[in-house]
């Protein structure tokens, strides 16, 4: 890999993974129009490592509440005047609503990997879930925010999320798409969302990792640190901009940008 390779793919990956526009079809997307080969799987795990650790930073104030308000909960403590306060139980939330996707990608992660990266099903894809997120946006209420969320909010939640393992789809879109429907407001969906990326990002590493593991090979470290830093640099901003943009604007500007970019694939490649 080139160091223009590093970085535009550290950035891309940075900003599109908590963007509701699909951080997998635009690493999927940059290799087929750049003609670069595959960056391979040592640099997946340095640009997810980047976003994982932008989001746990961002979000330390509220996991150190969770955590500790977790483990008291788990020993069977009250913290709240219901025996469990806000904090434990968005952290039970947060981990149950991972379940879904976690059980279904391990259980099709091979047919995901090899047969649904296809630049239509990409275009579909965008296209299709672009414009649910679009209604839900429009149609949204006033909203709870991610404190108020029911066991059974958080399900449907993660079971929405599964359909974030078809390329195009987008974690973070679909998942806000699901809480908007269910009446969260636009910041409490985006928070809930990418708290809901933690788990699964970390668990989407940790499978790399071991693939690395198992299959050694030689490692270009500055390549790696400098995916980690630049990925994790660019998710930080990201998270911290788009919360504020989404409560003045809305979600239809990356509506209008999924429905362009999904026309654009399938003028291209159909």
């Amino acid at each position: 890999m080139d160091w223009l390779q590093v970085v535009v793919l550290s950035v891309v990956q940075g900003l599109t993974e908590f963007l509701p526009i699909s951080s997998s079809a635009h690493l999927i997307l940059v290799p087929v129009l750049t003609g670069w080969t595959d960056q391979g799987l040592v640099f997946d795990v340095a640009m997810h490592l980047g976003s994982l650790l932008a989001v746990v930073f961002y979000f330390r104030h509220d996991l150190r509440r969770m955590s500790v308000s977790w483990v008291i909960s788990l020993r069977g403590g009250t913290t709240g005047q219901d025996g469990i306060d806000r904090d434990a139980r968005l952290a039970w939330w947060v981990l149950l609503a991972t379940i879904p996707v976690c059980a279904v990608g391990f259980a099709f992660h091979d047919v995901i990997e090899v047969s649904m990266r296809s630049p239509i099903l990409i275009g579909v894809s965008l296209i299709g879930f672009g414009l649910l997120l679009g209604y839900a946006d429009w149609h949204k209420s006033e909203g709870r925010s991610e404190y108020q969320l029911t066991f059974r909010d958080a399900m449907l939640i993660g079971l929405a999320q599964v359909l974030a393992l078809i390329p195009g789809t987008s974690r973070s879109g679909i998942t806000i798409t699901a809480a908007l429907l269910l009446g969260m407001s636009r910041e409490g969906a985006a928070r809930f969302s990418f708290l809901l990326s933690i788990p699964v990002t970390a668990l989407a590493a940790g499978l790399e990792i071991v693939g690395l593991v198992q299959m050694p090979r030689d490692i270009d470290w500055s390549a790696m640190a400098a995916g980690v830093v630049l990925s994790g640099v660019s998710a930080y901003l990201c998270i911290h901009y788009f919360i504020a943009f989404i409560k003045r604007i809305g979600m239809q500007p990356f509506v209008v940008y999924r429905i362009v970019l999904g026309l654009w694939l399938l003028w291209i490649f159909w």
